[in-house]
């Protein structure tokens, strides 16, 4: 190694090291600050204590399932919003309606359950058989009925929202809903969504 060689090698070695104004107070407060930006940054986009649930399904079980979910999540002090959509829509209904309504909306209605007595099983409905050996099941082994679990899920605070579009879709009335459901479109629930820490699709 020449003379030369030997001088360049300690340069960049000497360059590595830290300098005097590195160390100085202003520097040390200048980074101290910028972390306290990035950590800010984090918080404000980390996910709130929140879980939400699209219910597509019409099906009693699977309706069912959405609220066990929601009354267990929100029972453990989390926030929890609902979003029904489709068929799930015939979960939030209270009666069936067909005044005002053109003749598909109409047959659409006399196809799809009127209230959650008619949500069919996603297996072995035979008609309406299963969904009422399943509901016989449930009582037998003292668990909560999808009756209860909605009355429930309204006394722990649950957000439960019916799709606009849907209704629109389906023909389906304001009028026909339980109390106190909220009508929102998909940028509610993408709201809730963006801030939660669980969201499923049922």
């Amino acid at each position: 190694m020449t003379k030369a060689e030997g001088l360049q090698v300690s340069a960049d070695e000497q360059a590595k090291l830290p300098s005097k104004e590195e160390g100085s107070p202003a520097v040390i407060e200048q980074r101290l600050a910028a972390i306290e930006a990035r950590l800010l940054n984090l918080e404000r986009r980390a996910p709130d204590d929140r879980v939400s649930l699209v219910v597509f399904s019409g099906d009693m079980d699977r309706v069912l399932a959405a609220f066990v979910i929601a009354t267990g999540a929100a029972s453990m002090g989390m926030e929890v919003s609902m979003f029904f959509t489709l068929w799930g829509l015939s979960a939030l209904r209270k009666k069936r309606s067909y005044r005002g309504k053109r003749w598909n909306e109409k047959m659409m209605a006399l196809m799809t359950p009127a209230n959650t007595r008619g949500l069919p099983v996603s297996k072995l409905n035979f008609f309406g058989i299963g969904s009422k050996l399943l509901r016989k099941m449930m009582q037998e082994k003292n668990v909560a009925s999808l009756e209860e679990l909605i009355t429930m899920s309204r006394e722990f605070g649950v957000k439960v929202v019916a799709c606009q579009m849907s209704m629109d879709v389906m023909g389906v009335g304001r009028e026909e809903l339980t109390d106190g459901i909220e009508v929102g479109g998909a940028a509610t629930f993408l709201g809730d969504a963006a801030r939660s820490r669980v969201s499923l699709f049922i």
